[in-house]
């Protein structure tokens, strides 16, 4: 089977000159021939994510046309005159798939808006609500490596595809062939005679005036705080220098070595601001500028980290510090400057800090907890937006860099994020305080919430198959003790049960089935293992707390020690 489809690629994928040239180089070769084709590259509500190149399982024109096929029939089985919105980032090829993806729905009978130019992920959810589209598409890999890309499908909403019309898009996909069966035409041609439109300058600045209109201390003047900027190569480098001007950051370094657009990320083999060597090049720069702050923003500008002053040195802070600090930082000011509305709403997903549990309770905001994935934090928003309510939504965040306020974006923004941080960062300055101290203020006052996250990558086949025995035999055996440190409740969000293992009573998990396993101790520290949905990997995440810095610090290496030991790796 796998021999009969690469002779069938070699005789049909001729379209693209790279895969041509691919599919020639491993004649003769097994292994690399079954890594290519061994399956289909999975879709569902992230959509599709790959190496790219030749074969089923990598992704490739005919991957990505096979995927807008099936988005295409989704959306004409909801609308008569189906509209979607598309962007892309600086990956290799995403101009290439997304042009690709904007013909095959105008074969289709579907308008495509597409913007002239690389944007972030975020202005693609704007650009769906904006244009009343009935879904979007941003081809990016947000921040893997080079050799990767993806593809994102969001429904109405802005949020990403629900699971109904992900089956339904891969129901479609099932049954087309993918050479004789994807209908396409020239983009050019559909650009003339009005199938393809570009997305206008218009709809940019209105989204601009909308980041900048999410700001907690509109009066304060930033003009003083200096920021070197890193947009890594990728999509925020317009769009946040744009709205850092606007709202009067005036003294802003953007590293040259990753100013301009690059596929390849010469100077970042991994694009990702949750890693110190994302910001090497920032970390260079900031000797001579000494800034107040450093951002760097991923490829397709959804995440965003920081780097703070330390005693001659930068600090880099994890997701969920800044998420922490930030939250507190809006329902402060925003309680002094009278403009917190009744009852708010703020959101975090299961594996982030419960600092912010504290936190939001201290302000009388009321704290909801989901999945993991930043659909979920936006059909949040979506529901109270149901009931005209969208005004109570003010702050959402997941621990791996994403952040969200304001309720025209439906997923995680680092052009707005970017914004408030600096803003933050220049009010705390005001008060004779810079970001660390506030931490440390937050946990003196409220406890010690330590956290990490360690993964661990399974490539190819073997992997794959190894990580979802790993994640069975955690469902189906969990310990009642690892490594020496003895488990209160098991949390399984598969069975949605968990199970107090001292009473061996059960309760519902009242959130969506996912692939998660939660382990909480008697005092108050947890881990959580699920495999990512869009790279190799099983990650466990864990949240220590202590009754100080260094117990939390120790609790934290204890429970990375017991994680590890409970995968074996």
């Amino acid at each position: 089977m796998i021999k009969e489809k690469y002779e069938l690629w070699c005789k049909k994928a001729v379209g693209d000159p790279d895969l041509v040239a691919e599919l020639k180089a491993m004649e003769g070769n097994e292994e690399l021939i079954s890594e290519a084709f061994y399956k289909d590259l999975e879709f569902g509500t992230a959509g599709l994510r790959g190496t790219i190149g030749a074969g089923t399982n990598r992704l490739n024109i005919y991957t990505v046309g096979k995927a807008t096929q099936g988005l295409a029939a989704y959306v004409n089985s909801v609308s008569d005159n189906g509209t979607v919105a598309i962007a892309y980032d600086s990956r290799i090829k995403s101009d290439v798939f997304a042009k690709i993806s904007a013909s095959i729905l105008a074969a289709n009978g579907i308008k495509a808006y597409i913007y002239k130019e690389l944007m972030p992920t975020p202005m693609l959810s704007f650009a769906v609500r904006r244009l009343k589209c009935d879904a979007g598409i941003v081809i990016t890999a947000s921040h893997n490596p080079a050799k990767y890309n993806g593809y994102k499908a969001y429904g109405p909403d802005g949020c990403q595809l629900g699971p109904e019309a992900a089956d339904y898009v891969l129901s479609i996909m099932n049954k087309v062939d993918i050479f004789d069966e994807v209908k396409s035409m020239d983009f050019e041609t559909a650009l003339k005679e009005g199938k393809i439109e570009y997305i206008g300058d218009d709809i940019i600045d209105e989204y601009l005036s909308l980041v900048e209109s999410t700001r907690v201390s509109p009066d304060l003047d930033l003009s003083d705080l200096k920021v070197v900027y890193t947009p890594l190569h990728g999509a925020g480098n317009k769009p946040v220098r744009a709205v850092l001007k606007r709202i009067g950051v005036e003294n802003v370094s953007v590293v040259p070595e990753q100013e301009l657009p690059d596929g390849n990320f010469p100077t970042a083999p991994y694009p990702n601001p949750e890693i110190r060597q994302a910001f090497e090049c920032a970390l260079k720069l900031a000797e001579t500028v000494k800034p107040d702050l450093l951002l760097a923003t991923d490829p397709d500008s959804d995440r965003v980290g920081i780097a703070i002053p330390e005693n001659g040195e930068y600090k880099l802070l994890s997701g969920n510090d800044v998420g922490a600090l930030l939250l507190n930082y809006v329902l402060e000011r925003r309680t002094a400057n009278g403009t917190l509305p009744e009852n708010p709403v703020a959101v975090k997903t299961i594996v982030s800090t419960e600092l912010c549990k504290k936190i939001a309770d201290a302000y009388g905001c009321d704290l909801k907890n989901v999945l993991t994935g930043f659909k979920f934090i936006g059909e949040q928003v979506l529901h109270l937006e149901e009931k005209g309510e969208e005004n109570r939504f003010v702050f959402g965040f997941e621990e791996s860099y994403g952040y969200l306020s304001g309720s025209f974006v439906r997923d995680k923004d680092a052009v707005i994020a970017s914004m408030l941080i600096c803003e933050m960062t220049a009010y705390y300055k005001t008060q004779g305080q810079n970001l660390l101290e506030v931490l440390d203020s937050l946990y003196k006052k409220y406890g010690y919430f330590y956290s990490a996250q360690k993964s661990f990558t399974f490539e190819g086949q073997a992997g794959t198959e190894h990580i979802k025995s790993l994640m069975a035999e955690l469902h189906s055996n969990p310990p009642a003790v690892i490594d020496g440190i003895e488990v209160t409740t098991v949390k399984d969000y598969e069975t949605s049960v968990s199970r107090n293992l001292a009473t061996n009573e059960t309760s519902k998990i009242d959130l969506p089935k996912s692939n998660v396993v939660a382990f909480e101790f008697s005092d108050g520290s947890s881990f959580i293992v699920r495999p990512s949905g869009t790279e190799p990997k099983i990650k466990f995440y864990i949240n220590a707390l202590g009754s100080d810095s260094a117990s939390a610090a120790a609790k934290v290496d204890q429970l990375v020690n017991a994680g590890t030991k409970l995968l074996g790796v």
